[in-house]
Parts: structure tokens; sequence; C-alpha cells
């Protein structure tokens, strides 16, 4: 069973920086694309960034894009998610996922395989 564990998150005043990691448990998850999401409170989960198996083609949500920067590093299994800039709509749990049969991220979460347990990321006014 691949399990994927997030960390990094926090409360952290708006302007900040973050940065997210997600370790996948499997050597295997070198060959998995990986992307990130988000839900807030009484939101749905959405889509905040992805990134191929090989680390390349990132793609961002809008609301993201420029203040965030997702990587990933295959020798260490894991995937990060830079966050600059933050704003109090930021604030949500941040679930990385895991796409074991594209080698390419979705924006869909119905097309990811694996998820993590979320990790928890508080931006205050």
């Amino acid at each position: 069973q691949v399990q994927l564990v997030e960390s990094g998150g926090g409360l952290v005043q708006a302007g900040a920086s973050l940065r997210l990691s997600c370790k996948v448990s499997s050597s295997i998850g070198a060959s998995y694309a990986m992307g990130w999401f988000r839900q807030a409170p009484g939101k749905e989960r959405e889509f905040v960034a992805g990134i191929d198996w090989r680390g390349n083609r990132p793609t961002y949500a809008e609301s993201v894009k420029g203040r965030f920067t997702i990587s990933k590093d295959n020798n260490e299994n894991t995937v990060f998610l830079q966050m600059e800039r933050l704003k109090p709509d930021d604030t949500a749990v941040y679930y990385c996922g895991a796409e074991a049969t594209s080698s390419r991220s979705s924006r869909n979460e119905n097309e990811y395989d694996f998820w993590g347990q979320g990790t928890q990321v508080t931006v205050s006014s």
C-alpha cells in the first residue's frame, strides 16, 4: 500500500511563506504524477498545483499562479509546494495526491489514486 505523508503546514500571517512536503512511502512514487489540492471550510476540494512524474510541466490554479511553486524530488520520493505571499484566502487543509496511471498530473481529483491525510494551513490577516 502506497502512503503519502504531508508536513509543513502551520499558522502564519498574511504575506508569509510556507513550504509543504509530501513524502511517498514507496520508491514507485518516482513514477507518479503528483498534485496538491486544498479544501477550505464549507467548500469543495480544489486543485492547487500539479507536476508530471519527471518533475516537469507544472500546472497551477489561477488563484496561486505566481505565488506557489510545485517541485518533485524523485531521489527522495517527495513533492513540495513552496507558497509565497500567503493570503487569508489560502487558509485550508492541503492534500497531496498521486496518480499511478498517468504520467501527467490532472486537475480532476477523481484521477488520483492515493492521498495523504492533509496538513492545515492557516493564514491570518
